[in-house]
């Protein structure tokens, strides 16, 4: 584990949720993917409507229900208990799959295992021979999505970057990232290269370029989300 992880320093989990709910339009469609993004829908401002589609088939999807509310039939994606807001709708799942395949989904907030410095994103599969393969519906959402924001820690377990030059995992899509939410940074992906566009505190430009095996664009103004 790199030095700096291990020191505490950067944002949690739910501060890197935070960042991105910041950053998603009043009014946006948005799709989040299982784990670090769903996070984010309890960190929308009071003051922007935000209606939240998961792929098996809802449209308004709530916050998870109190402790011993849970609807065994409500469920998001990735099989965890939601609820419904006041007038969302239900749908099939192929009808699902057609409002993201025909680009009517705003933004889809994914995890990744790697985002090359280009916009490449690999997060279904490390490659290995006897892995079974799931990418599930990942492929459709990056390729009708209009927008893919990246919730993840900067490096893996091991202190690997996982922003890198060019992918080693099997691709999810090439060209699909337009931001990058991190532990140590916000990046946005623009012409083929990262610009940083913020840093967590205690974490300067020196720093986080070395736990980035991608080449980075300095702010022109240093300063912190």
């Amino acid at each position: 584990m790199s030095e700096i992880i291990s020191k505490g320093v950067g944002w949690s989990r739910r501060e890197i949720a935070r960042n991105i709910a910041l950053d998603i339009p009043d009014g946006s469609i948005v799709n989040l993917g299982i784990g670090m993004p769903e996070l984010v829908a309890s960190f929308i401002p009071s003051d922007r409507e935000v209606l939240f589609h998961t792929e098996n088939g809802l449209l308004g999807m709530g916050p998870p229900p109190a402790a011993g509310a849970e609807d065994p039939e409500l469920i998001n994606a990735g099989k965890q208990p939601v609820t419904a807001i006041p007038g969302a709708s239900y749908f099939h799942h192929a009808d699902s799959f057609a409002m993201v395949r025909g680009g009517h989904i705003d933004i889809c907030v994914l995890g990744a295992m790697q985002v090359s410095q280009r916009g490449d994103l690999a997060n279904w599969s490390m490659g290995e021979d006897d892995a079974a393969p799931a990418v599930g519906g990942a492929m459709d959402l990056v390729s009708g999505v209009k927008t893919i924001f990246i919730a993840m820690t900067h490096c893996a377990s091991n202190g690997a970057p996982k922003i890198v030059e060019k992918c080693t995992y099997p691709l999810t899509g090439a060209g699909v990232v337009r931001r990058i939410y991190t532990d140590l940074a916000i990046l946005e992906v623009r012409e083929g290269a990262l610009d940083v566009v913020a840093m967590a505190p205690g974490v300067d430009f020196e720093t986080l370029q070395h736990h980035t095996q991608a080449s980075l664009v300095k702010p022109r103004v240093s300063r912190t989300a």
